[in-house]
């Protein structure tokens, strides 16, 4: 006679997460979820691979939500008036952009391109939405990391604006 209680304990103990878990794991949005957590997050990420020189999304474009890098690099940029890029930074496995399009649909303020063969996860306002419905603790933790996330950058973008102010005055 076998044991339900055993094969409970037991099932799935081998089972290695994948990569998609592995990756948001390294995403600060997703820090201290619990694996159960993980997998109903993981049922609502969308995956696509891009081409080298593939956009992900163009200036201007209405935000849509985050991605997070899987594999590959992305180029986040914007252009002048004459065409010449301006290059705000390159990404790699685990980085993760466009956050902020998880709180409001605001145009996009940069460019985002892969710059090789690219996988990426994305995680989007209408699923952030439909999980705050169906389990407000968890979108609600969603939340609280992107704020925290977001107030990081901007201190960073504050420390970086008084430093260029400084060399200006100095």
């Amino acid at each position: 006679m076998k044991s339900a209680y055993w094969e409970n304990i037991f099932k799935d103990w081998r089972k290695e997460e994948s990569a998609t878990v592995l990756t948001l794991k390294q995403v600060p949005i997703f820090r201290d979820f619990s694996n159960r957590e993980f997998r109903e997050i993981e049922k609502l990420i969308h995956q696509r691979i891009y081409k080298p020189e593939e956009y992900v999304f163009k200036l201007k474009a209405p935000g849509e939500g985050l991605y997070i890098i899987l594999s590959g690099k992305v180029e986040i940029f914007a252009e002048d008036a004459r065409g010449d890029r301006n290059v705000f930074a390159v990404l790699g496995e685990g980085d993760f952009f466009g956050e902020m399009s998880l709180l409001d649909a605001e145009p996009r303020s940069a460019a985002a391109m892969a710059i090789e063969h690219t996988t990426l996860l994305g995680f989007f306002r209408p699923d952030l939405m439909s999980l705050l419905a169906r389990n407000p603790d968890l979108g609600n933790k969603i939340l609280l990391n992107l704020a925290k996330v977001i107030v990081e950058r901007l201190r960073h973008t504050n420390i970086l604006l008084t430093q260029s102010q400084e060399k200006a005055d100095g």
